[in-house]
This record gives C-alpha cells, sequence and structure tokens, in this order.
C-alpha cells in the first residue's frame, strides 16, 4: 500500500435481532433531553417506533420528535431541526430511520451551536465546524441498508430552492457515537428502496475500488464486499424476507462506507456528484441515480484505469480473459454489471427518473467535477455521460 492515512473509527455498534438492547445499555452516558429525528411514519407502522420510545421511557429520557425527514433532506428541514435542538437543550440527537435521517441528524449535530451561516460554512465551502465548538452527540437505529451513515460522519442536504445537492464529510467528530443494527428492521422496507440501497452500497465499494494502481489490500476487501453483495442482492430481490440475505447486506452497507477501504486509495467520488444533481432536479432514490449514470460514466473513463477494469471483470465477475484483449475483458466486467443491474431491477437511464434533455445543463451545472480516481471529467465529458444516460 502506497502513501500515508490515519484510520480512526469510534462508532460502537450493536448487530442483530437483540441488538436494541444495546440502547438502554448507551442511554446511560447522555443527559436527559432526546431530539428524536425521524422520516414519514413507517416506523410507526412497523413498531420500530414504539420499541425505541419504550426504551426511552424506561431510561426517563424527555423526548422531542422531529418527524418528516424525507429521502433527500432539504436545507429547510435542518433549519427546523437546528431551531428545535437549539430551543430544547438537547442532550443527544437520536435517528430512527434511513440514511438520510442518519445524515440529517448529523448536519443537525453539526449546526446547532455554530455561530454562523452553517450551509455556506459546511457544505458550499466544505469545512468543519472549528476546534473546541459543542456538537451534540448523535446515535441512530438503523432500518434501511445502503448509505453507511450509520458508522461514517457523512451528510447530504438538498437546497431545494438553488436546485443544488451537496454532501459533506465531516471529521471523525460527527461520526455516531453508536448504532443499533437489527436486520429485522429493514425486512419492511419497499421494494424500490431496497434496491436503491443495494446500488448504493455497490457504487460505495466502486467508487473507491477505481483509483490507484498499486497491490492494496483495500482493494482485496472490496473484492470480497462486492462478491458477497452481488450474491445477497439476488437472494433477497427473490425473498425480500430472507433475514440472511438481508443481515449480510446490512452489514456490507457499514463496511462499504465507513472510511476501512478507503485507506490508502485516492478514491473517485464523480458518480456521486453526478447522481446527487440527478436527485436535485428528479428527487428520485439516491440509488436509483447512482446506478442510472454508472454506465455512462464507468464507460468513459474504462481506457484511463484499465488494468483496474481488467481486475474488477476478473476478480468479481469471473470473467474469463482467455482470447480476450484487456479492453474486451473490461467491456466485458461492465456488461455483467450490467446484467446484474437489470437483473435486480435497477434503472439504467436518467429519463426513467423523470429527468429530460432541458435539465441536463442544470444537471451539469448542479455536478462538482472531482480531480480523483483515473480522469477528472470535462464540462464536455460532463454533458457526454450525461446524454449517454438518457
Amino acid at each position: 500500500m502506497n502513501g500515508n492515512f490515519v484510520y480512526h473509527n469510534p462508532t460502537k455498534l450493536y448487530f442483530g435481532p437483540d441488538s436494541l438492547k444495546g440502547l438502554e445499555e448507551e442511554l446511560k452516558k447522555y443527559g436527559p433531553n432526546i431530539l428524536l429525528n425521524y422520516g414519514g411514519g413507517s416506523i410507526k407502522r412497523n413498531g420500530v417506533y414504539d420499541e425505541v420510545m419504550a426504551v426511552l421511557r424506561k431510561k426517563g429520557k424527555t423526548v422531542v420528535e422531529n418527524p418528516g425527514v424525507l429521502s433527500n433532506p432539504t436545507l429547510e428541514k435542518l433549519n427546523e431541526g437546528v431551531e428545535i435542538a437549539r430551543n430544547h437543550k438537547v442532550d443527544l440527537i437520536l435517528a430512527v430511520g434511513g440514511g438520510s435521517v442518519c445524515d440529517y441528524s448529523k448536519a443537525v449535530a453539526a449546526a446547532t451551536h455554530y455561530d454562523g451561516d452553517y450551509w455556506d460554512a459546511f457544505y458550499l465551502r466544505q469545512q468543519n465546524p472549528p476546534e473546541g465548538q459543542l456538537i451534540l452527540p448523535v446515535a441512530c437505529v438503523l432500518t434501511m441498508a445502503g448509505t453507511g451513515s450509520e458508522m461514517n460522519a457523512g451528510t447530504v442536504i438538498t437546497d431545494a430552492a438553488h436546485t443544488l445537492k451537496v454532501g459533506h464529510v465531516f471529521d471523525e467528530r460527527l461520526m455516531p457515537k453508536f448504532s443499533i443494527l437489527n436486520p429485522n428492521y429493514t425486512l419492511t422496507v419497499p421494494d424500490n428502496q431496497m434496491k436503491a440501497g443495494i446500488y448504493d452500497i455497490m457504487s460505495h465499494i466502486m467508487e473507491q475500488y477505481f483509483s490507484g494502481d498499486d497491490d492494496n489490500t483495500s482493494d482485496y476487501l472490496a473484492e470480497g464486499l462486492m462478491r458477497g453483495l452481488i450474491v445477497a442482492a439476488r437472494k433477497a430481490v427473490k425473498n425480500p424476507k430472507d433475514y440472511e440475505a438481508r443481515s449480510n447486506i446490512m452489514w456490507t452497507a457499514t463496511w462499504a462506507l465507513n472510511t476501512l477501504i478507503g485507506c490508502g486509495k485516492k478514491e473517485d467520488w464523480e458518480v456521486h456528484m453526478i447522481g446527487h444533481s440527478v436527485g436535485a432536479w428528479t428527487h428520485a432514490p439516491h440509488g436509483y441515480t447512482l446506478a442510472a449514470v454508472s454506465m455512462a460514466y464507468y464507460h468513459k473513463i474504462l481506457k484511463y484505469g484499465l488494468p483496474k477494469f481488467v481486475r474488477f471483470a476478473e476478480n468479481v465477475w469471473s470473467v474469463n480473459p482467455e482470447g480476450k484483449s484487456d479492453k474486451q475483458v473490461a467491456l466485458a466486467g461492465l456488461d455483467a454489471l450490467k446484467a446484474w443491474m437489470k437483473e435486480i431491477g435497477l434503472p439504467l437511464t436518467i429519463s426513467e427518473l423523470g429527468a429530460t434533455t432541458d435539465m441536463l445543463e442544470g444537471i451539469a451545472k448542479g455536478t462538482f467535477l472531482l480531480d480523483a480516481g483515473y480522469h477528472q471529467l470535462t464540462h464536455d465529458e460532463l454533458m457526454e455521460v450525461l446524454s449517454e444516460s438518457m
């Protein structure tokens, strides 16, 4: 492995059917005022809300509820959460839901005691809270697998007024203090959300994998995670109640983006940058936007990172290289990826998500072009990727 890196992940995980017992244990460490963030109400229908509230009441906590954190949480909703946290002198933010709720909770945690324009500082200028600023602790009870937000410091917020969706990975102070991962909580997730989550996981792994040219342990870990995800996804799509498959997907999601497989890697997050902008314009599920732009993007950069694409084909998809050129092997790997995406029911074009040709310039304008991975796109190349994704 080349270069230098530091690995530190302070998040404590409780995994399995009995994992909620960990919430009772952890609550002893925090003050009485809890901000409970959740989404559109599914946790009330599936019983998770009642289970969590029973624990909070047992521990004598004062709970302030903040429902309505939907997919692609907005700046307006962030402002609302910050006001609630300030007014109620919150001691702990508890996110109960999927990655959007976890992302949102970290954003509230960073902004509550920030003296200034946190949208400009944290998102537009990609700064972290100043040293010494009080940052509220965050914990997660996860109900959907995909983002890995339960064990990282990432957040994504949408400024709907300006059609701008921006992600920011904070420093380790924003990593959840603990997370509860009960795979049973994911079994009632709607089919489209499960599939979107699966591809979000796959994209997280690929965007770290497709960078660098050294013999890196992180790549071997990534290949194992991808192979396992491919198998588990097929099983889960056939039988969404398959606990083993859903538990493997949930665990893979966590390790896909808790910074482990990024160690020693340059990383390439351009698919996410494009996907975020597509999401800002279409409001489509995050994983779907990634799926819809991936094939065009990877075909565009394949020639710049050909050896890694060959390795991807052989080690992840078992493509037989005999009688094929390196380019043919690499293309066969992308064909296998596309076939798997179709098999599990993912969208392959942004037009399926509601994008139209007159949106493309706006989507491009909202896309950050990163100097990462094997090639930095030009504006013209980005427009080609978007056009080819239609």
